[in-house]
């Protein structure tokens, strides 16, 4: 079967040269698609992100960087900056974000066949990259994800996955160690699932007596995963004092037991994971800067399932397979589900597919599986703290207001937090509160 072509996003208000820059992509056998605005922007984006995107700068409703900020991680194809009017504060934005190029206008035609050759060619290289064992998906983000993983889990590097709750962050570290040839154990430990005062103890193990109940000897997680590998979930919930003394075993490769006064050399390839923003954490005291620089010698910023189309059919058909097997059927999905799964927004990401998927299926009777209507949890009838009433005649702006102020109340301002729950970027909640003027000491917003 032949490949798929290429695809470009044309972002500019300059119409006659959308138009041109269109024709030009497609006679180099590229699928070409216009907008003429942010708002039109982000139309396109919402079905599927282009392998190349080009921007002006100077758009009807805003810039370039209005739009860069409002995207999820793992979102950004290979993306092209435009301008007729050269800036420094411009070029400097530009060099700080990946995977741009700035370009000034008008583009010359070798300008303009380069830019899409390189684009070409690195959906080639990703499309031919095989996928990681465990990794499922063909959308760009992972695609790249597994052509970057094949080139780090060799390695002896630390790695740091972020990504919202649901998207896979074990999966794809038990996928770093089966790729590094490590011969130890893959040893995942939910750091916020421990008692603080035993965790500790859990990772580093304890010497008999060292503590009330402590009647033998116990070999900590770090020892278990000895020439393997040590994942370290939820690392922001880790207690800063013992942080101090994780750093301390990274740097001499020897851990100490609780009560103990014998250093044991330990061999172990680190992979931690947070859903929580490292540099918020860092500001807001949960995560030492010092080893957030030891654990993030690669960062893997996992995509939220809702950025990576049509991936939910496959991911819905995978686990109907996995269920075909355990219960001895051949099931498949119903013809009208891969509509109803694309227009989910999926808040609990991969874990809440695959529960829907599930009793869908053990719900379904025959060879269909029919996934339900999968609307919004209904409002309660009278409004407290945790609700919101809309009523009609509310302009989109007042419902975005109440939206945003109620959801940063409810999380005490934490605007990481918020991003979650609203399923959205934290850039993008900072964008909110400054379409909508609030300032950082009204309302509910003054507790970030």
């Amino acid at each position: 079967m032949a490949d798929a072509q290429p695809s470009v996003l044309i972002v500019d208000d300059d119409i006659p040269f959308a138009s041109a820059a269109a024709d030009f992509a497609r006679a180099h056998g590229f699928q070409a698609a216009i907008a003429h605005s942010l708002e039109e922007s982000r139309r396109a984006m919402g079905r599927g992100m282009s392998d190349l995107t080009m921007l002006d700068v100077t758009l009807p409703d805003g810039t370039a960087f209005d739009l860069l900020d409002e995207l999820d991680a793992g979102q950004h194809s290979r993306i092209a900056l435009m301008t007729g009017e050269a800036s420094v504060e411009n070029a400097a934005r530009a060099v700080g974000l990946p995977l741009l190029d700035y370009l000034l206008k008008p583009l010359c035609p070798q300008q303009f066949e380069s830019l899409l050759d390189q684009a070409s060619s690195r959906t080639r290289a990703l499309r031919d990259t095989p996928p990681l064992k465990g990794l499922v998906g063909q959308c760009d983000a992972i695609r790249q994800l597994s052509h970057d993983l094949q080139r780090v889990a060799p390695t002896r590097v630390s790695v740091l996955i972020t990504g919202e709750s649901g998207t896979g962050k074990e999966l794809v570290a038990r996928a770093v160690h089966e790729h590094s040839r490590r011969r130890g154990s893959f040893v995942p430990v939910n750091c916020g699932a421990i008692a603080p005062d035993l965790l500790a103890s859990h990772l580093f193990g304890h010497e008999r007596g060292s503590f009330t109940g402590a009647q033998q000897r116990h070999v900590g997680f770090f020892e278990q995963a000895h020439r393997g590998t040590l994942v370290l979930d939820e690392i922001t919930e880790m207690p800063p004092a013992l942080q101090v003394y994780l750093l301390r075993v990274l740097e001499t490769g020897e851990v100490t037991r609780v009560g103990g006064s014998e250093s044991v050399p330990v061999d172990v390839r680190i992979v931690a994971a947070t859903n929580r923003d490292p540099v918020q954490s860092i500001e807001q005291g949960r995560l030492r800067e010092d080893l957030y620089y030891r654990l993030a010698d690669f960062v893997v910023a996992l995509p939220p399932l809702r950025a990576r189309g049509n991936d939910v059919v496959l991911l819905a058909n995978v686990f109907v397979d996995l269920l075909n097997e355990e219960h001895g059927q051949q099931r498949h999905l119903a013809p009208d589900a891969e509509r109803m799964l694309l227009r989910h927004g999926w808040p609990g990401n991969v874990r809440e597919l695959r529960s829907v998927v599930q009793r869908a299926y053990l719900l379904s009777e025959g060879p269909l599986v029919h996934v339900p209507a999968l609307g919004r949890r209904a409002l309660p009838l009278h409004q407290d703290e945790s609700s919101i009433v809309f009523h009609v005649g509310m302009s989109y702006a007042d419902v975005e207001r109440e939206m945003l102020l109620k959801t940063l109340a409810k999380v005490e301002g934490d605007k990481t937090e918020a991003a979650r729950v609203l399923g959205v970027s934290v850039r993008t909640i900072h964008n909110q509160l400054a379409r909508l003027s609030i300032a950082d000491g009204e309302g509910a917003a003054s507790h970030a």
